[in-house]
């Protein structure tokens, strides 16, 4: 059976292991890699029928009309790709999974907005940064995402982040919350696949369970066909039937 190709997004210039992690995760969930970066041609990136936008810095508060009220290292040149490449997958129905950044970048794009700074609206919670799954999610009953993980009401991750998810996107809803009920994963309320999770499941690479994450994303993609050559960017192209 051929390789779907897989589009993970991520900086040009830095963010190499979280790219090399990914490339690994989607390989062995039995996609094709492709690295997609602001300097990445628009015509590779329509050939992929499935997407993981990474982590990495974080979002332009202009996005959903915040104010960048913290020193962040943002990257705008990324913020305009990822906001094309997801309008694109919209349109084209693609299966999307969003990790950190990701998650985030979804839901501003469907019209939520952040927390700019979790320690700042979360009274006692600890700092925390690891890529050792060391923090609880509780995942809400009844999603994909509980599906995916085989059941599970509880999962340990890890956290990198100190942004998180406000208020919810159109076509939204929460997957799994912290022990503070800050949302740690969101997905589609249809049946798209468009999962976005807070915390790296690249990086918990002997978890079985957070590795189906990626084969349930290469297996959804296997039914979409890239856009015929010639055609125009964005040409939408269903699942193969």
């Amino acid at each position: 059976m051929s390789r779907p190709l897989i589009g993970i997004t991520g900086a040009h210039e830095r963010g190499w292991l979280m790219w090399q992690l990914n490339r690994l995760a989607v390989w062995r969930a039995g996609g094709k890699p492709l690295r997609v970066t602001p300097q990445t041609s628009r015509a590779e990136i329509a050939k992929c029928t499935g997407l993981v936008i990474g982590g990495g810095d974080d979002i332009s508060a202009e996005l959903y009309k915040g104010e960048a009220t913290l020193a962040v290292k943002t990257d705008p040149a990324r913020d305009m790709l990822e906001k094309a490449v997801l309008a694109e997958a919209e349109e084209r129905k693609l299966p999307v999974l969003g990790i950190c950044r990701g998650a985030q970048m979804i839901n501003v794009l469907r019209g939520g907005n952040l927390h700019q700074d979790i320690y700042a609206v979360y009274a006692g919670l600890k700092k925390q940064k690891t890529i050792l799954p060391r923090k609880t999610v509780s995942l809400v009953p009844g999603t994909r995402l509980q599906h995916l993980l085989k059941g599970e009401e509880r999962r340990r991750v890890n956290a990198l982040h100190h942004q998180a998810i406000d208020r919810l996107g159109e076509r939204l809803q929460v997957a799994a919350r912290d022990e503070h009920g800050m949302v740690q994963a969101i997905e589609a309320t249809t049946k798209r696949f468009l999962i976005g999770v807070q915390w790296h499941p690249e990086f918990l690479v002997f978890d079985r369970y957070q590795n189906e994450l990626f084969r349930a994303l290469v297996k959804a993609a296997r039914r979409f066909r890239a856009p015929a050559p010639g055609a125009a960017p964005g040409a939408a192209q269903g699942p193969v039937l």
